[in-house]
């Protein structure tokens, strides 16, 4: 039995992203549990690398939740409202989604040029750079905000073909 052929409209970067990261992350940690066990020895720099891979894993997952709409919510609340402060509800959340993504990222590029700029860090482990691992966040952060476009375009045309409906 052969599985049909996926069309190229169910290809989504984010989610191959997300599996790329989370894959590696098993990886690291399986290696550095195998060299504990069996060389009696860590590797200090799996940690490392495993949580920066976590936080952008994290980021690009909040952005899968956006564009599902899998985020918490008071439905109970916003369905007694009127159609017009529906919208607005919508609209003004994913402003505000937006607005707290929008500054995440720009603290945080203000911080990797402080460290580009002034301070030279490198992480614990390895030696890398600070700024490549901040700079994860703000790069993935693009995935975020086309979920939050894409939840508040779904809701909103949910809202319009509700209303022809009736």
């Amino acid at each position: 039995m052969s599985l049909p052929p996926r069309s190229l409209k169910s290809f989504k970067v984010e989610h191959w992203i997300v599996a790329v990261l989370l894959f590696a992350m098993c990886c690291i940690t399986f290696a550095n549990i195998v060299s504990r066990y069996v060389l009696h020895f860590s590797f200090a720099a799996t940690e490392e690398i495993t949580i920066n891979l976590f936080v952008w894993m994290t980021v690009v997952g909040c952005g899968i939740a956006f564009s599902r709409g899998a985020h918490l919510g008071m439905v109970t609340l916003f369905n007694r409202f009127p159609e017009a402060l529906k919208r607005g509800v919508i609209v003004g959340s994913a402003l505000l989604s937006s607005l707290l993504f929008l500054l995440v990222s720009l603290y945080l590029i203000r911080a990797i040029y402080d460290d580009l700029v002034l301070f030279h860090a490198t992480s614990g482990a390895l030696g890398v750079p600070v700024w490549v691992y901040y700079g994860g966040v703000p790069a993935l952060s693009v995935f975020v905000f086309k979920g939050i476009y894409r939840d508040a375009a779904t809701k909103l045309k949910d809202l319009r073909e509700e209303r022809r409906s009736e």
